[in-house]
């Protein structure tokens, strides 16, 4: 202190002070020190803090690799079902095996009403393109556990690539049908063209269908909160129903039953008690149906579906009358005759 306060008296008022030395130039390292440059990000031996994005994708490499590791070598293994997982990941999993199994865990998988699951998983797995034959299927068994049902099926080995190529989770929502396709392609995958084939029906069979399928709902008349999907043959009525939590979970368990029996869908109308969304329109083209009749409205891609693949869509079928939206070949001309 004593040295400074000697510095600062010696100075003289206004002299001037002598400029600093300019600072030495740095290197090339020096000077881009902080900057993350190729080379640097390359070696890993980067200083800077990592980015939120950059942290996420560390992750998952560490994931993926630890996955590799625990896949461990070919043979018998234990599979643990997570509460959701994608249909390729899961045909990943089991890749190696002779014949791939499906476990579809009811209450963590497919939520549905555990009613006639025998339907439901066959119906799903046709309408999803996962097997073309209710044949490929080899083996299926519904088990009960304490805290819910699990549906285990075997199918051929040749659909492999066909269940991978799906891409759905197996959450099984109920509500659009759509939730949890990763692909767009998929979700409005192509549909068979229908043609003109398929039954023809009068008006009064279409406006009644939906009223004839009350017949067949005991559960709606218990509960008053599922839906329905009905099969109607022409001269017949309704012959088979099925009911579930879900709009298409009613239908799968339908096209289940009628693939099950050994029953031609083109022979008859898909009966439906909701509106008509894009999933319906795709279950039924895909089973062959060529006659859906609903009590509510279709959506406007629905519509489109429908009249893309030859489906003729009557909606708002409720006794009294209906709304025909596409292919009105499929409606008999009422003829008049005057006395």
């Amino acid at each position: 202190q004593n040295e400074e306060e000697a510095e600062g008296s010696s100075k003289k008022p206004g002299s001037k002070v002598p400029a600093k030395a300019p600072a030495p130039k740095k290197v090339e390292g020096e000077r881009r020190r902080g900057k993350l440059t190729v080379a640097r990000a390359l070696a890993g031996d980067d200083e800077r803090m990592r980015s939120v994005a950059s942290y996420r994708r560390h992750l998952q490499r560490v994931n993926k690799g630890n996955q590799a590791q625990q896949a461990g070598p070919a043979g018998p293994r234990d599979i643990v079902v997570p509460e959701t997982i994608t249909v390729s990941d899961l045909a990943n999993r089991m890749a190696r095996r002779t014949v791939d199994v499906i476990k579809v865990l009811m209450k963590n998988g497919m939520m549905a009403t555990p009613a006639d699951l025998e339907d439901f998983a066959v119906g799903f797995s046709l309408t999803e393109g996962i097997v073309t034959d209710p044949a490929q299927i080899e083996r299926l068994e519904v088990l009960a556990h304490p805290k819910g049902l699990e549906a285990q099926m075997w199918i051929a080995e040749d659909r492999t690539e066909a269940l991978a190529a799906r891409r759905r989770f197996m959450a099984g929502p109920v509500g659009c049908g759509l939730c949890g396709i990763d692909s767009l392609d998929e979700a409005v995958r192509a549909l068979p063209q229908l043609g003109d084939a398929g039954p023809v029906l009068d008006a009064g069979q279409i406006a009644g269908a939906t009223e004839a399928l009350r017949a067949w709902q005991p559960l709606h008349d218990r509960t008053r909160a599922v839906h329905a999907a009905g099969f109607l043959v022409p001269g017949r009525g309704i012959v088979l129903a099925r009911e579930d939590v879900g709009r298409h979970n009613a239908l799968d368990k339908l096209i289940g039953a009628i693939a099950r029996q050994g029953v031609d869908a083109g022979t008859g109308a898909f009966v439906l008690t909701s509106r008509v969304s894009t999933e319906m329109v795709q279950k039924c083209a895909i089973a062959g149906g060529a006659v859906i009749i609903a009590v509510s409205a279709p959506t406007a891609h629905a519509l489109r579906l429908a009249q893309g693949a030859g489906i003729t869509l009557a909606a708002f079928a409720r006794g009294d009358g209906f709304d025909l939206f596409s292919h009105p070949q499929r409606l008999r001309a009422e003829v008049s005759h005057v006395a």
